[in-house]
């Protein structure tokens, strides 16, 4: 175990606060700002109703406070002053009043409990050299909107989140702990039967996580909809044939994400847990070459050939041709249509993956539309790598009625179609000369494909 996970965690984050007051101050200054304000966001009603979807909070409030679910406050940093933290803590017979927070914020920021909705700093001379980012368009605050949510400050605000500090790290860490023994939890209940709804409650226990406070819906997935990329729905009934489980589910720990998937086979599908176990040792060896200095475009198309490689080693792609090939005439595309991964966060999908710290756009390749990180590698950075491989009717169209539909073994491919897909995932940090598997720190021989008897 390295020292940051063992260091006192107050002091971690206290540290984690100390550098980000330093750094922003050194941001305001370059772009021309005397105050920084970041609001926290609120809950916006649904359309014609009075009932709103739940609120997590503005990720760049989280990197902050890690205080989810917060809502109409306010944070304020300037060069000269410590940072003052607006709680909105109401006198409410309706709702239970947020209680103020301790420990490290306590010990760096002023924290101060507001009774209202609004904007809560004095009318101050420097309101004019004050930038203001957050959700605000509804809102009524005495800065030029020139000022709120400026392109170019806001893109360097973002750059400030993509290289994590060991704070971090550790509530990242904490968050896969926790999520993996949901992760187990679903696990179990798959094997005794349970519907895509009875997973969804084990996991929810595993976890002891509301679904509210879940950092995304889980994709809790059974059979054919193991292929479907972000299958948002929970059958109360179990298939009369269970074949496999896809869940892909994380845990929110002080504002921080995991976000792990697995896959697993029923005991009656060999070939299925084979390719599983395959799928797994590809994903193992991405993630041994995530370190500094890597581009990441290139690690996507390595996915790409080691998927060529399994299609092979499976059977599912026959006959004389090259792994080359098997990429270049986009076969595996049809298999493993989505991105390597993206950068992990207060945001499941965090900021700055596809642009630089001016706000200029690196777009991913014509050829790989749905990957959401391209940037080259570098100590700091939090991660997700999430192979897949899956049985799409839909993209496996265009190879039956295609060129290449002779190298395809379709009687193969029929009978693993009803297991829907597989994607294997870990949270990594990249450290100095490697990374650190956050996710398999935690996993404690959970596994994939189907359980050691």
């Amino acid at each position: 175990m390295t020292s940051w996970q063992n260091q006192d965690l107050q002091q971690l984050q206290i540290t984690h606060l100390e550098q980000l007051l330093t750094r922003t101050r050194t941001l305001l200054a370059e772009q021309g700002w005397n105050r920084l304000v970041i609001y926290s966001g609120h809950a916006h009603p649904h359309f014609a109703d009075d009932q709103s979807a739940p609120h997590p909070g503005y990720g760049h409030f989280l990197h902050w406070t890690g205080l989810t679910g917060l809502s109409d406050s306010w944070l304020e940093i300037t060069q000269d002053h410590p940072p003052r933290l607006f709680c909105y803590a109401p006198e409410d017979y309706w709702h239970a009043t947020p209680t103020l927070p301790e420990g490290a914020l306590a010990q760096i920021m002023r924290i101060e409990p507001i009774k209202a909705r609004g904007w809560p700093l004095e009318q101050v001379a420097e309101v004019g050299s004050t930038v203001v980012v957050g959700d605000i368009e509804s809102l009524s605050i005495p800065v030029e909107k020139s000022h709120c949510n400026p392109r170019s400050f806001v893109s360097a605000l973002n750059a400030l989140r993509i290289h994590k500090t060991a704070y971090e790290a550790r509530c990242t860490l904490e968050a896969s702990r926790l999520a993996l023994m949901g992760h187990r939890a679903a696990r179990d209940a798959f094997y005794q039967g349970g519907s895509e709804f009875d997973i969804h409650l084990a996991w929810q226990k595993g976890t002891q996580q509301s679904e509210s406070d879940a950092p995304y819906h889980s994709i809790i997935g059974l059979n054919e909809h193991a292929g479907v990329l972000h299958y948002q729905h929970y059958q109360n009934q179990t298939p009369q044939t269970l074949n496999s489980l896809l869940i892909d589910a994380g845990v929110r720990y002080r504002g921080y994400c995991s976000d792990i998937t697995r896959t697993w086979a029923a005991l009656d599908q060999p070939r299925f847990a084979a390719l599983i176990n395959g799928l797994d040792q590809l994903q193992q060896k991405l993630t041994q070459e995530v370190k500094p200095g890597v581009d990441f475009v290139e690690l996507h198309d390595k996915t790409h050939q080691g998927v060529a490689l399994l299609l092979q080693a499976s059977g599912l792609i026959k006959g004389q041709i090259t792994t080359e090939a098997i990429v270049e005439t986009g076969m595996t595309r049809a298999f493993f249509p989505h991105g390597l991964g993206h950068f992990l966060g207060t945001q499941v999908h965090d900021v700055g993956g596809l642009e630089t710290a001016s706000g200029q756009p690196v777009p991913p390749p014509q050829a790989h539309p749905a990957l959401r990180l391209t940037h080259t590698l570098e100590a700091g950075m939090l991660l997700t790598i999430e192979p897949g491989l899956y049985f799409i009717d839909s993209l496996l169209a265009s190879l039956r009625n295609g060129p290449m539909s002779q190298h395809l073994d379709w009687s193969l491919i029929e009978a693993l179609a009803p297991c829907g897909g597989i994607r294997i995932e870990d949270n990594l940090w990249v450290t100095a000369d490697g990374a650190e598997n956050l996710t398999r720190a935690s996993d404690h021989g959970l596994g994939v494909g189907q359980p050691e008897v």
